[in-house]
């Protein structure tokens, strides 16, 4: 491609993020993460060291110039809306955009909570057409995921769709869980549906499945007309998978398939839906491998949080010092003459002496005493570890005292404050 090509493309690219408003949904329960999500909404629950999981769609949407963006909450939001005012909110924007938080309206007759995913945007129009948006892109604010959604609005606006829906591959096994899609050669959707117990399959790979990821970019006129149907269809789920989508489908709009990519450069692609503790508990502990499927470190797509000032992380003590294996240490945390083996330990966590941790994740504020032992074990937010405390190495005692996952994850929660 030529430079000159190239800059056109960028400005073609730029000229439409300036044209998109982004609403991100982020009230989900999240029930089946159990203690993690007691006291938070599934998009605040900390991950990969630093971050929540929501900072990983608002780092989306700035590294692809969108900077007007909506956030809308509804359950056990205040941790959630803690942590965008005290980092998103102050964020310089190079395009003055801004980042607005939106509680659930109650704008209906019913005055119900949000009753499905469309029925949250449908309740936020008014807000959404205030900004004057040509397209709206709708993403879930609890998937950890990189993708330039600049290039996804260009297939959308050079296709000519009405509605573009990001798509991934996945074993069709798993795929009941998702919507899925069938195209034709154009990448046009010609069919969707949603969780089937039956998924189709690709037709040149039968054991596999294009799902939808739940990302999607509306023109604004239809995503009005659609919403506003839908809202008094009284045999509705008013979910945009299960409704919206197969009702812009059968009214022979065009809806488009963008193929999930990574925005940088051989780079495999990467997204992962946190749905229960065990695939969190996996999805932090791959970022400690050789080569981690999400580069957290990578120059060209940075992703952004907030952090409160801390001091850096310390490593202290005698008989033999410390030993870090192959773990991850945030700021602010102190580990005194122990062991960290395949171990995160994220904000302010102290470890006391003697302690031998193996596949932890130590979430902020976490306390472990002296001589602990613990192995497969997560520990929420401000978690006290009493000294000599043994975990993980008897099944039949863990499995008496603790929750334990079907994949032998061991969840602790007994937190002092619920909002961090």
């Amino acid at each position: 491609m030529t430079l000159a090509r190239q800059n056109r493309k960028n400005r073609f690219v730029s000229a439409l993020t300036r044209q998109t408003l982004a609403v991100i949904l982020a009230g989900g329960r999240g029930a089946s993460l159990g203690a993690l999500t007691n006291w938070r909404t599934k998009a605040a629950i900390p991950f990969g060291g630093k971050f929540r999981i929501i900072d990983f769609s608002l780092s989306n949407c700035f590294n692809s110039q969108i900077n007007q963006i909506l956030v809308l909450t509804q359950y056990k939001s205040h941790s959630l809306i803690k942590h965008i005012r005290s980092g998103w909110l102050r964020r310089k924007s190079p395009h003055h955009g801004c980042i607005d938080i939106v509680p659930a309206q109650q704008w209906t007759d019913e005055q119900t909570w949000y009753r499905g995913s469309a029925d949250a945007v449908y309740q936020t129009l008014d807000i959404i057409k205030s900004h004057g948006p040509k397209h709206v892109l709708v993403v879930a604010g609890d998937n950890v995921y990189s993708l330039d959604y600049g290039e996804m609005l260009a297939k959308h606006a050079s296709s000519g769709a009405d509605v573009t829906l990001c798509c991934t591959i996945v074993p069709r096994h798993q795929a009941s869980r998702y919507g899925v899609a069938q195209i034709d050669r154009q990448g046009r959707i010609t069919a969707f549906d949603e969780m089937p117990e039956e998924p189709a399959s690709l037709p040149k790979a039968p054991d596999m499945s294009l799902v939808s990821m739940g990302i999607y970019i509306f023109n604004i006129d239809i995503l009005d007309k659609f919403l506003s149907a839908d809202a008094v269809n009284p045999h509705s789920q008013h979910n945009l998978g299960r409704n919206i989508i197969p009702d812009i489908l059968a009214s022979g709009a065009k809806i488009q398939a963008f193929l999930f990519r990574s925005p940088v450069a051989d780079h495999p692609p990467y997204w992962q839906d946190i749905w229960t503790i065990d695939n969190y508990y996996q999805a932090n502990m791959a970022l400690l491998s050789s080569v981690p499927p999400l580069d957290l470190y990578h120059p060209e797509w940075p992703f952004m949080t907030h952090q409160d000032q801390l001091p850096p992380a310390r490593f202290s003590g005698q008989q033999g010092g410390c030993a870090s294996k192959n773990s991850m240490v945030s700021g602010g945390c102190r580990v005194e003459s122990s062991t960290l083996e395949h171990s995160i330990l994220f904000s302010n966590v102290h470890v006391e002496a003697n302690c031998h941790l193996s596949g932890v994740l130590a979430l902020p504020g976490s306390r472990i005493g002296a001589g602990s032992r613990l192995k497969n074990v997560i520990l929420d937010n401000r978690c006290v570890i009493e000294p000599g405390t043994v975990i993980g190495e008897n099944t039949a005692d863990d499995h008496a005292r603790f929750s334990v996952t079907d994949g032998g994850r061991i969840l602790i929660s007994n937190f002092q404050s619920p909002y961090i």
